[in-house]
């Protein structure tokens, strides 16, 4: 196959094969059963509650089939996320692969949470936000400084330096995040933007896990939010029993790279990776 030459012709490549690979996946996907049954959790399936002030952090350890429910408390604003493989933390969440194997920027129900080996980290198995940002990354001392006039506010940067410390970890185990609850989206000249009244108070998201993780999360304002203060509203963090999947599980059967996904993170478990 010759290659393109020109800025265009790798940009239509790219569109032909995001196009062919949808076409591929293509998956219709069930009613939810929030949906269905749009009644909070049940009392005996949480585990642990915690509500993360605005502007600070919180981190957490997830077994493998445990389910960590985000609500955000005042829409949006964006609560900033890291993940790590708790049984081996070289092995962290990786923004590359989670966009570019699914071929979509769109972090939302029946998508996955990817590795830098290829594995993964977290399955989304319910969002009633859809608004998630995947390329933006979060705040620090500089984006601050130009948006609020002021470096001395708490940020994501810093928040996710002291949650790393607490576990051994440093600056070098802290790659790009994702940010939830910030509608970021691109437009045709890949300008990224902010969509106002996307995230509404009380939407959340659930995330299963699909290895033991460790959880570094920080409530700060998105460095696109486009509020004129810096006023982080509350969000809460709900770990509960979650169901084990099925055979037709919509997260472990999205598309054929999803399967693949999968096939290396259940190689991992049964030792043979």
């Amino acid at each position: 196959m010759q290659l393109p030459t020109s800025p265009d012709g790798f940009r239509q490549r790219y569109l032909d094969l995001q196009r062919a690979a949808q076409e591929r996946n293509a998956r219709k996907i069930p009613p939810s059963d929030e949906e269905r049954n749009p009644n909070p959790l049940p009392e005996a399936l949480i585990l642990h509650e915690e509500v993360i002030p605005g502007g600070w952090y919180w981190t957490t350890t997830l077994k493998r089939g445990t389910t960590l429910r985000l609500i955000t408390e005042g829409g949006a604003g964006g609560v900033s996320a890291l993940f790590w493989n708790a049984d081996d933390t070289s092995e962290r969440y990786f923004a590359g692969d989670t966009v570019k194997v699914q071929w979509h920027t769109c972090l939302t129900r029946g998508r996955l949470i990817l590795s830098d080996m290829g594995r993964v980290l977290a399955s989304v198995t319910e969002d009633r936000s859809g608004g998630h940002d995947t390329l933006s990354g979060g705040s620090s001392a500089a984006t601050n400084l130009q948006r609020y006039g002021r470096a001395d506010l708490r940020n994501t940067r810093d928040n996710f330096l002291l949650a790393a410390g607490k576990h051994g970890l440093g600056s070098r185990d802290i790659p790009p995040c994702l940010t939830f609850f910030a509608p970021v989206r691109t437009d045709e000249e890949g300008r990224l933007l902010w969509r106002d009244g996307v995230v509404q108070p009380g939407d959340f998201i659930d995330l299963r896990a699909e290895m033991n993780l460790l959880v570094a999360l920080s409530n700060c304002p998105h460095p696109l939010d486009p509020r004129p203060q810096w006023a982080p509203s509350p969000a809460r963090a709900v770990t509960w029993r979650s169901p084990a999947p099925t055979a037709l599980d919509l997260c472990r059967n999205a598309s054929d790279e999803a399967i693949r996904a999968f096939e290396n993170t259940d190689a991992l478990f049964r030792g043979d990776a």
